[in-house]
């Protein structure tokens, strides 16, 4: 069986929960070969790579959303045919739209996206549509702002699909558009994996975007609700971590008899006998294993950390994750704790969290949003407590919700600096609820999260997916890879 795995803006270029997530499957499945299609940002990004490929990933292919367009034939055509027309206008409008006969368009090798959106088609779909909804704002920066936003998905839209016999993609947005247009020229099944809902993180990050403002915010989050529905539509399944995701996927237009959940995984076995702190270590040791960015909210984590090291002064916070994904960001984190003027505080960079995570006391969580983080299921599967917040499966995972265990930590709100501070303080100075905490926690992993579970539920998903379309599934038995655990996060965090 041959399997296009879809994703955008992660692996294997960007070390993380999905990135890992997604190693974790590929390297774990030997009887599948896998074709990677990455949407990345630009040609400048092409081939860095920060995962070692398995074996049977046999090509990893790239589509960028920031590109030269580009005319093999050097033919140009920007004009478009009166039920091209329709169905562009349509995608506009975001009604009824007709993705078939958009992707065929996009097919013609002479289409010019340049061509296109500075033509007369799109300027007059523009106007139309701006005169509807919109005139109260400037047209040319209406015009503009409608240009910049279908730039990226005409690229995605004009890289063709190579066949494979499973389109696999890990989100709805650009992934799950190019998906959905792999379903349709080849006729073979997709399947979508929200780790988070795509549409609702978007949401999140437009509305607090300072690159977009007033009823462009609004253009932007319907420009990626469509993209989700598209894909809902075109999807055979779809998954998710958890089933307050699932509700959610319905409520945005998913079909319920397409949505099931699949739980994360990991591997306990691997954090047994783990480096310890050392018998003179006098810290109490918060680990963040994180990559340092906004979604993470570390600042909210260092301010919470300065208040309770007044109280708890046996604190020290080690950030262990990369800093140079976004640089200013973690710049202005630095900057912060300098002029805090805390001490205690280490920025490890990239780590192997097997190294470090059994030499915290507590592991720390402040993101703002989350699906079902890996970093938590690492810190139960060596016994560790943590502290999160209140995003994506959070709650579950620490409180529980297939089972009666107990509390595995504190769940806090979303930059809540003062309620951060007093669950770190109280735990600190509880040496028996961090043991107690670790252990419920390492029992629900155990018990519920397993990489074996896991993996079993994708390679049933896989056959009963490709069945009705006449594929033969491959029935080697497939084995847990020698180094999967700690999501597969290898030298990174």
């Amino acid at each position: 069986m041959k399997v296009c795995i879809i994703v955008e803006g992660c692996y294997p270029y960007i070390i993380g929960g999905v990135s890992s997530w997604v190693q974790m499957l590929t390297e774990n499945t030997p009887h599948v070969e896998f074709i990677i299609q990455a949407l990345i940002v630009s040609r400048a990004d092409s081939g860095k790579f920060v995962y070692k490929l398995p074996e049977n990933v046999t090509e990893v292919r790239e589509i960028y959303l920031q590109d030269d367009d580009w005319i093999g034939n050097g033919k140009k055509r920007g004009l478009l045919t009166a039920e091209e027309f329709g169905a562009l206008r349509s995608l506009l409008f975001g009604k009824n739209i007709e993705w078939e006969r958009l992707f065929k368009m996009f097919a013609d090798p002479c289409l010019s996206i340049d061509g296109l959106l500075m033509g007369e088609d799109f300027l007059n779909i523009s106007k139309e549509y701006y005169e509807a909804q919109y005139s109260r704002v400037v047209f040319s920066d209406f015009l503009w702002t409608m240009r910049s936003m279908y730039l990226p998905l005409f690229y995605v839209l004009k890289n063709q699909p190579p066949y494979a016999d499973l389109y696999h993609s890990i989100a709805t947005g650009y992934s799950g558009v190019w998906g959905s247009m792999a379903k349709a020229m080849h006729g073979r099944p997709l399947l979508i994996s929200e780790h988070g809902i795509y549409t609702r993180e978007r949401e999140e990050e437009i509305i607090k975007a300072d690159w977009v403002k007033g009823i462009y915010k609004d253009i932007w989050i319907q420009q990626f609700n469509k993209f989700s529905l598209c894909a809902y539509r075109y999807a055979d399944k779809v998954t998710s971590l958890f089933e307050g995701a699932r509700q959610l996927q319905i409520e945005l237009g998913c079909p319920p008899e397409k949505t099931l959940v699949t739980p994360n995984g990991i591997n306990a076995a691997l954090f047994e006998g783990l480096p310890q702190k050392a018998p003179d270590d006098s810290f109490i040791n918060l680990g963040a294993v994180l990559r340092v960015s906004p979604i993470k909210d570390v600042k909210t984590m260092i301010n919470a950390f300065y208040y309770a090291k007044k109280v708890e002064p046996r604190l020290k916070l080690w950030i262990m994750g990369p800093t140079d994904e976004m640089p200013e960001y973690s710049k202005e984190c630095m900057e912060l704790v300098e002029n805090l003027g805390v001490q205690d505080i280490e920025f490890t960079g990239r780590i192997n969290v097997r190294d470090y995570i059994a030499k915290m006391d507590i592991i720390l969580l402040t993101s703002i949003s989350e699906g079902q983080p890996l970093s938590i299921l690492e810190a139960f599967a060596a016994k560790r407590p943590v502290i999160a917040t209140n995003v994506g499966n959070c709650y579950g995972l620490i409180y529980g919700e297939r089972d009666q265990y107990g509390e595995a930590g504190v769940v806090v709100p979303v930059m809540s600096v003062s309620k951060v501070a007093d669950a770190i303080v109280t735990l600190a100075q509880d040496d028996a609820l961090r043991r107690k905490m670790g252990e419920i926690g390492y029992r629900r992993t155990v018990d519920f999260y397993s990489t074996k579970d896991f993996l079993r539920q994708y390679h049933d998903l896989y056959e009963e997916i490709t069945a009705p379309y006449g594929i033969k599934p491959d029935r080697t038995p497939f084995a847990l890879h020698p180094q999967d655990g700690a999501g597969g996060r290898g030298p990174g965090a």
